[in-house]
């Protein structure tokens, strides 16, 4: 059964707070779905599917259900860190073409800045996770995973830190015009690198916010879609995958978007060239890198030139990418930053972006994401979506 044109988004809202120390995760999930139903012009009561994924509190969707006071037909909770939102959309789809559903909501929220959380602290792992017994002993820390990664990629394929710094760069341009990014101030390359190293060689411009907030989406079947006064953006190809350990033959430049990028590209019957907007995870600058490569848009070892000088940013770059600042400078709320990549897409295949970042007649786009840690397992999803 293929998902090709089967979904189609119509609501899509980003929570406007990045610190809510006066809200629940629970109410902030709920606001935010609140958000996407009104943008799509439905109801709780028309939703009969539900998704989300770990940062979901309680029994997850037993719990949100029960608290928003849905009427369920189907739901799902895959769990793929970061990118299960991006998963979502195709799952959702699936549910629909399958007959499960037909009014899907997508939700996450967070509150990471609120309660103290840094990329900086050893990572937690489950009491009887595999990895722990083996893993444990050495502390592993979210940014210096990816900077090993990053330092693997320099040395290999001679990438060098000026070349990260224009990632950041170019997220600091399009972020001056969001009214909630969390950093609006643009900045320069040298000021990248003059900000204080983290874990060598990535800087402290080199990663990303840390929010609270959240976001929802609302995918429905083509009947709904097409009674709704909103404009249409359809799914046209969906991929994801793990990547793991692979037995200890681990390679620290590439991401599960290797396999996921030409998968959702064949099913959608594009090219990265016929990609108009691209929103890419950005948990690192290193991470936008890597996965740019692996997705297509360059190959392997040109990342780096592929960034320079300006080319992601929209109005001047072959590629806009992550007009809304992204996670470097606009949002990433709950550590999770997928669900901003898809509702970014969402506003530039609807015309509904910033005017200065707006990509002019956008037809095709792009949202990928990564979730758990590049330099050891992680989840991947790309999605493919176009203006009906």
């Amino acid at each position: 059964m293929s998902i090709k044109r089967q979904g189609y988004i119509v609501g899509a809202y980003e929570h406007p707070t990045r610190k809510a120390p006066d809200r629940s995760v629970a109410q902030l999930h709920a606001e935010a779905a609140a958000g996407a139903l009104a943008d799509a012009g439905l109801s709780k009561d028309d939703v009969d599917g539900y998704f989300c994924a770990g940062d979901a509190p309680g029994l997850g969707p037993i719990a949100m259900a029960d608290y928003m006071n849905l009427r369920l037909r189907h739901l799902d909770s895959t769990d793929l860190g970061g990118c299960s939102y991006i998963a979502h959309v195709a799952h959702a789809a699936e549910a629909i073409a399958a007959g499960r559903c037909e009014v899907a909501l997508i939700t996450l929220a967070g509150r990471p800045r609120s309660e103290g959380q840094s990329g900086t602290r050893a990572r937690a792992a489950a009491g009887d996770a595999p990895n722990l017994p083996w893993e444990a002993a050495f502390r592993p820390v979210t940014t210096n995973m990816y900077a090993m990664c990053a330092a693997r990629h320099m040395y290999q394929y001679g990438t060098t830190a000026e070349q990260l710094a224009w990632i950041k760069v170019a997220a600091s341009h399009h972020a001056q015009h969001n009214p909630h990014a969390m950093l609006r101030d643009v900045v320069t390359v040298e000021q990248v690198l003059a900000s204080p190293i983290i874990a060598d060689p990535l800087h402290r411009m080199d990663c990303c916010v840390v929010t609270d907030g959240g976001g929802a989406l609302v995918v429905t079947s083509a009947s709904v879609a097409r009674g709704l006064q909103r404009p249409l953006v359809r799914l046209l190809g969906a991929a994801e995958t793990v990547q793991g350990q692979n037995g200890g033959v681990l390679n620290l430049t590439c991401s599960g978007a290797i396999r996921t990028g030409p998968e959702a590209f064949t099913m959608a019957g594009v090219r990265p060239a016929d990609i108009q907007y691209a929103s890419v995870y950005d948990s690192f600058t290193i991470t936008v890198l890597i996965q740019l490569e692996d997705l297509g848009f360059c190959a392997k070892g040109e990342g780096g030139r592929f960034v320079a000088d300006g080319n992601l940013i929209s109005g001047v770059g072959k590629l806009p990418w992550n007009t809304d600042g992204g996670g470097l400078c606009n949002n990433h709320p709950a550590n999770r930053g997928g669900i901003t990549k898809v509702i970014e897409a969402v506003r530039q295949l609807r015309g509904e972006a910033h005017p200065a970042v707006q990509v002019p007649n956008c037809g095709l786009a792009l949202a990928h994401g990564t979730g758990g840690l590049l330099g050891s397992r992680h989840g991947s999803a790309s999605l493919i979506l176009e203006r009906v």
